[in-house]
């Protein structure tokens, strides 16, 4: 891919929008040094759109297995030999899989960025940075209606196509995160061999043009996405669709798309949880 200058824009956000945060983290489970720290890491991540700093490279020749917590000390890590590819192939290999309920934290992918993150099932992906997006930056795998994947804090930029990508059950959170420079935010699977019904809850994300969509969802399938507290930057003339609906299916067709926008039982927000900068 080649590399584009990131654009950088910059607001603050005050004590009550902290507090909502918090609040917010409350609800997911995460409570004390977990909800300070995360705290600290969204105000410095979509808040202000600044790209962290690596701490040194570390080059990963093969899939790094994760379970349990694994924090990489914010230092870059990036494909070499077999994970040496960053293009838009399918069946690429990721940097990172994350076992069921496993945590990947403070950890930036550089390129070439293979198939960046698989999770196999629940799991929470905190203070995670994406550089160049290769395939996808995430995947989510598991199989079960209970599945919950976190994505707390960090960001992605340069992407072609999708940067997180829902193929498997449940539900996923992103808050706190930055995304500019993309294809789509999210994408629940429009034509994996097996669906399911997906829900994807998005807030406190800034959203940095050019894009194409934030979230695509597939209503036939039940699959819905709540928006809340979205920022747009750079798109005065409004290009970037908030969600879009499709007819998934499981035959490798590709989705039909049924149109974009709040419906209020598929996507659903309303014109105040959108905001353009």
């Amino acid at each position: 891919m080649t590399a584009r200058p990131g654009q950088r824009v910059s607001h603050r956000r005050g004590s009550a929008g902290r507090r909502a945060t918090i609040a917010g983290l409350s609800a997911l489970g995460l409570t004390g040094a977990a909800i300070v720290t995360t705290s600290m890491l969204s105000t410095a991540g979509a808040a202000t759109s600044s790209w962290p700093s690596d701490t040194g490279g570390k080059p990963v020749s093969s899939t790094v297995p994760v379970s349990g917590t694994y924090d990489g000390g914010m230092k870059r890590f990036y494909g070499t030999g077999d994970l040496g590819g960053d293009g838009q192939d399918e069946g690429q290999d990721p940097i990172f899989e994350l076992a069921d309920g496993a945590t990947l934290k403070n950890v930036i992918i550089g390129t070439p960025a293979a198939d960046g993150v698989h999770c196999k099932g629940s799991c929470t992906l905190q203070n995670v940075w994406w550089l160049d997006v290769g395939e996808d930056a995430a995947s989510f795998k598991g199989t079960s209606s209970s599945a919950r994947y976190t994505v707390i804090g960090g960001g992605a930029k340069k992407a072609d196509d999708k940067v997180l990508q829902f193929n498997g059950a449940g539900r996923l959170t992103v808050t706190g995160f930055q995304v500019e420079d993309f294809g789509k935010l999210v994408r629940s699977c429009g034509n994996c061999k097996k669906q399911y019904k997906r829900t994807i809850v998005l807030s406190d994300i800034d959203v940095t043009a050019p894009g194409k969509s934030i979230v695509g969802i597939n209503t036939n399938y039940g699959d819905t996405a709540t928006l809340s507290k979205i920022r747009i930057h750079g798109d005065s003339k409004k290009k970037i669709k908030t969600c879009t609906r499709y007819q998934g299916n499981s035959s490798g067709k590709e989705p039909k798309d049924l149109g974009s926008g709040a419906d209020g039982t598929y996507c659903v927000f309303s014109s105040s949880d959108i905001t353009y900068k």
